[in-house]
C-alpha cells in the first residue's frame, strides 16, 4: 500500500485527484487552507469511502513551517510518503501594467513557492524512507505558452515547469520521479472567477470568455477534473516509472507542443 498526499483538495481539481487516487488503492491525506475545512473533510470522507485510509490536513503550502508539517504529519499517521501532489494554487486575471508587485508575490507565493516547498520537503522524506517517490505539480497549458491578462500566472507555472526539469535530475539517483500535469480549461471554480475577471475586463457576459476560449479545443468540450485525474493516475502508478522531468498537457487539444 501507497500514501498520497494531496494539496488544495477541498475542491476542483484536487478532489477529483484524491478521489482517483484512493480508487486506485493509495491512502490519501488530503489537505487545503484551514478557512476550506469543511469541503476538506468531505474530501477526506469519500476517500474512505473507497476502502483505503484518508487523513485530512490544514495548512498554507507558501509557509515553509506548514509545508514540513503537513510531510511530517502524513507519514506518521499514514505511514510514508511515497507519492506528492503539489496541486494547490491561485490564479490572477489582470494586465500586467495594472499589476502591483504585491500581487505578483501572491501569485508566486502560492503557485511557485508553494510547489517548491511540496517538492523539496517530499523529496527529503522519500529520500529518508529509501524507497523512492512519485513528486506530481500543477502546472497548466500556461505553462507552455504566456497568455495575455494571465501574465503572472503564467509566469509562475513556467516556474512550476521548470523546476519540474530540474528536480527530476538532481532527484533519479534516489529513485524519484518529477512531473507535472498542464490542464487547459477545466470546469471549476478557478475557472468561473477567471471568465468573470475577463468579462469585466473585455465587457462580455459571464461564460462569454470561457465558450470564446473552449472554442480552440480539439475534442470539442471544456475538461473535467477526472480527466486531469487520470493522468495524475498515471504518473502517480508503476507505469510511469521511465517518466520524469515532464510537463504533459491534458488539454483536449488546445496546444501542440
Amino acid at each position: 500500500m501507497t500514501t498520497a498526499h494531496v494539496t488544495g483538495a477541498a475542491r476542483g481539481i484536487g478532489r477529483s485527484i484524491a478521489l482517483r487516487l484512493a480508487a486506485d488503492g493509495h491512502d490519501v491525506a488530503v489537505s487545503d487552507l484551514p478557512s476550506m475545512s469543511e469541503e476538506l473533510e468531505r474530501t477526506r470522507a469519500d476517500v474512505e469511502a473507497a476502502g483505503v485510509r484518508g487523513v485530512a490536513l490544514t495548512g498554507d503550502v507558501s509557509d515553509p513551517d506548514s509545508v514540513r508539517a503537513l510531510v511530517a504529519d502524513t507519514a506518521s499517521a499514514l505511514g510514508s510518503l511515497d507519492v506528492m501532489v503539489a496541486n494547490a494554487g491561485i490564479a490572477q486575471t489582470k494586465a500586467l501594467l495594472e499589476v502591483t508587485p504585491e500581487e505578483y508575490d501572491k501569485v508566486h507565493a502560492v503557485n511557485g513557492r508553494g510547489v517548491f516547498l511540496c517538492y523539496t520537503e517530499a523529496a527529503r522524506q522519500m529520500i529518508a524512507q529509501g524507497g523512492g517517490g512519485k513528486i506530481i505539480g500543477a502546472a497548466s497549458i500556461a505553462a507552455h505558452k504566456g497568455f495575455a491578462l494571465l501574465g503572472v500566472y503564467c509566469s509562475s507555472k513556467f516556474a512550476v515547469r521548470s523546476l519540474t526539469q530540474s528536480a527530476a535530475q538532481e532527484w533519479a539517483e534516489h529513485g524519484i520521479t518529477v512531473n507535472a500535469y498542464c490542464p487547459g480549461i477545466v470546469d471549476t471554480t478557478m475557472w468561473e472567477e477567471i471568465d468573470h475577471d475577463l468579462g469585466e475586463i473585455n465587457h462580455v457576459g459571464k461564460g462569454e470568455s470561457m465558450k470564446a476560449m473552449a472554442a480552440g479545443i480539439t475534442l470539442g468540450r471544456v475538461s473535467t477534473g477526472e480527466d486531469v485525474a487520470k493522468l495524475v493516475s498515471f504518473l502517480a502508478g508503476p507505469d510511469s516509472d521511465y517518466v520524469t522531468g515532464q510537463s504533459i498537457l491534458v488539454d483536449g487539444g488546445m496546444l501542440f507542443v
